[in-house]
């Protein structure tokens, strides 16, 4: 009976094993696959690693990550250790005062605590960037501290520090001495733990940073939103680092007890190896992040703050832009339009925004922006004229494109006629032939477009009757069809061909299209939305001149090749968008790269902000109703 206890014990821990860390092996495996899916292997490669090294943006999160790290330990650890020391000399009342006090922000939710330092710097107008990151990963950091010290306290005899000093001893000693070296073991634990917390930290660092200063967390967490295999690499090599540092502190003790160490302070030295090799990578990092900076060059030392859509730009731009100009760029990352607007009309400054269509409008009706001194842009003349005078900026005076598109229907060709396509146009979403087999993106705006068109009405549309029947179309889409409501997932799941058929931006067809020749792009008769992505300038932008200089940059040849060829998404420069397009281009041929030009029924989103509120409301009872019919 015990044996087949102990068996099933065994099996049961392998299981474990298997379930904690076969998600970290399928990474690792993962990180050196040659193609950019994350689910599909494809050949042996280093080209993510090659990435990641060449990305600015990564190892700079990479040395804020880890010096982050080092220094809220250090200084909760001492903070904390001496805190715990002395309200074990404290009268009750104000020890359980204290530690209630210290376990509130464990209880408390990331989110609140999140908020509340967010707010307390904003109160203070502290501007948020490195140092109230810091600062709030030593104060989420102390109580972890505490709660390992206190209980090594507590098992100490009271009387220790007193007869230390009755044996001469001063009371520094008998602190650093006697007290010390016998709470090793619960301040160790307590760095350690520190540590963990400050390098996995995302949702309090997401909030109490600014500047363009990111950690790992906020980094991944961006490249999350599309199709980017380099997640793997950089996770891959934090995993290298922390197992490292843990095999530096519990071999080298063992190493050092078989060599029969005589010091009595090796417990303090078991810290330095772990403690070097990070510090030999925060140096390297630095080294990578100062480098590369040249002299009279006409921007030299300034500085352009960007805020763009999450993995928006290529590879190279933001380097070269920094190379040729002697700037740098700091760029922060947005998930919606909606979020841009609440820092923007917080007063937070950048340089450049790149919102969508309908935010320019809104921006420019509340005014935000600043016009554009055309004297200063030598881009115009080189875009499509397509996506020039759309309707919230006819004269071009606020907004140079970026990219543009449309929204269509991304569809497995062995499994989805095209004929049913050419009938039903956006219908096919009612279509029970491809139940359970169908993607909705998470788009209020382009779910409810989709539903819009398929009624025959203009998305644009102010009735409020029209509006309500586009949501009970949806309604009956998500309960009848059981249809799946994702975001980006959706790249990578229909380029592996998950499902028949899915709403879908045509930039992100394009890569879908790209990996899987089974793929193909349908753009229903009925009309779509034809939408536009475009820098702008704020009004309190701190340096519009050179803001002026990346649009010019980002708008010619090399800058609008990098972006478009990495992205996926159409270029608004002409010459760029047929050489992608053309014989030979990275897209060559993939009808979804090349958005319908001229087609009467295609539409560009207006603003309107009782029409906006009505269909946000609607969109979360569609939510709803897709989770009740699951």
């Amino acid at each position: 009976m015990k044996k087949s206890k102990r068996t099933f014990g065994k099996i049961l821990m392998t299981l474990m094993i298997i379930f904690f860390y076969l998600p970290i092996l399928y990474m690792i495996i993962f990180s050196f696959n040659s193609g950019k899916s994350l689910t599909a292997f494809t050949g042996f490669s280093l080209r993510w690693y090659q990435h990641m090294m060449e990305s600015g943006d990564m190892m700079e999160a990479l040395y804020t990550t880890f010096s982050v790290a080092l220094l809220a330990t250090a200084v909760s650890t001492v903070v904390g250790t001496i805190t715990a020391i002395g309200l074990s000399k404290s009268r009750k009342v104000v020890r359980d005062l204290v530690v209630q006090v210290n376990n509130l922000p464990l209880m408390n939710p990331e989110i609140v605590t999140a908020i509340g330092f967010m707010l307390l710097f904003i109160t203070f107008r502290v501007e948020k960037g490195y140092l109230t990151m810091l600062l709030a990963h030593i104060a989420f950091c102390i109580p972890y501290v505490m709660l390992s010290v206190m209980p090594k306290i507590r098992s100490l005899d009271p009387n220790l520090a007193d007869a230390a000093m009755d044996l001469g001893a001063t009371p520094w000693q008998a602190l650093t001495k006697v007290i010390v070296p016998q709470i090793t073991p619960g301040i160790i634990s307590g760095a350690l733990i520190a540590f963990t917390m400050s390098v996995d930290d995302f949702i309090i660092s997401y909030f109490v940073t600014g500047r363009g200063v990111k950690n790992l967390s906020i980094v991944v967490y961006t490249m999350s939103k599309r199709v980017n295999p380099s997640i793997n690499a950089v996770s891959t090599l934090v995993v290298v680092i922390i197992t490292i540092a843990l095999v530096l502190l519990n071999v080298v003790p063992v190493l050092r007890t078989k060599k029969t160490v005589k010091n009595t302070g090796g417990k303090r030295k078991i810290l330095l190896p772990a403690a070097g090799a990070l510090a030999i990578i925060l140096i390297a990092a630095g080294v990578y992040h100062m480098g590369g900076k040249g002299s009279s060059r006409p921007f030299e030392g300034e500085t352009l703050r960007i805020y763009n859509w999450g993995e928006y730009t290529g590879e190279n731009i933001i380097r070269n832009f920094e190379e040729e100009t002697g700037a740098t760029v700091v760029m922060e990352n947005f998930d919606s339009n909606e979020q841009m607007y609440i820092k923007v009309a917080n007063g937070e400054a950048y340089d450049i925004l790149v919102p969508s269509d309908y935010m320019i409008q809104r921006l420019i009706q509340e005014d935000y922006l600043q016009k554009l001194d055309k004297s200063k842009l030598d881009c115009l003349d080189k875009l499509v004229d397509e996506v020039k005078g759309l309707p919230y900026d006819p004269n071009n005076d606020y907004s140079v494109p970026y990219f543009w598109g449309t929204v269509g229907i991304v569809y497995d060709k062995t499994k989805v006629d095209l004929e049913d396509l050419e009938e039903e146009g956006f219908g096919i979403f009612l279509d029970e032939k491809y139940k359970g087999d169908v993607y909705l993106y998470d788009s209020e705006r382009d779910s409810f477009m989709m539903a819009l068109k398929a009624l025959g009405y203009s998305m644009n549309t102010e009735s409020e009757a029209e509006i309500n029947e586009a949501y009970e179309w949806l309604v009956k889409c998500v309960q009848t069809m059981k249809t799946e409501i994702v975001t980006d997932e959706i790249i990578d799941n229909m380029a592996q061909g998950r499902k028949a058929l899915g709403l879908i931006y045509s930039g992100d067809a394009t890569y879908v299209m790209s990996e899987n020749e089974d793929m193909g792009f349908y753009l229903p008769e009925e009309g779509t939305n034809l939408w536009s992505d475009a820098m702008v300038i704020p009004k309190n932008a701190k340096n519009p001149d050179l803001a002026h200089a990346f649009i010019n940059y980002a708008s010619d040849y090399d800058g609008a090749y990098d972006n478009s060829s990495y992205v996926g998404y159409t270029s608004a420069n002409r010459e760029v968008m047929e050489d992608i397009y053309g014989e030979g281009g990275d897209y060559e041929g993939i009808e979804a790269y090349m958005p319908r030009m001229g087609y009467e029924k295609d539409e560009v989103f207006v603003y309107n902000e009782d029409t906006r509120k009505l269909i946000s409301n609607l969109w979360s009872k569609v939510k709803i109703a897709a989770s009740n019919a699951e």
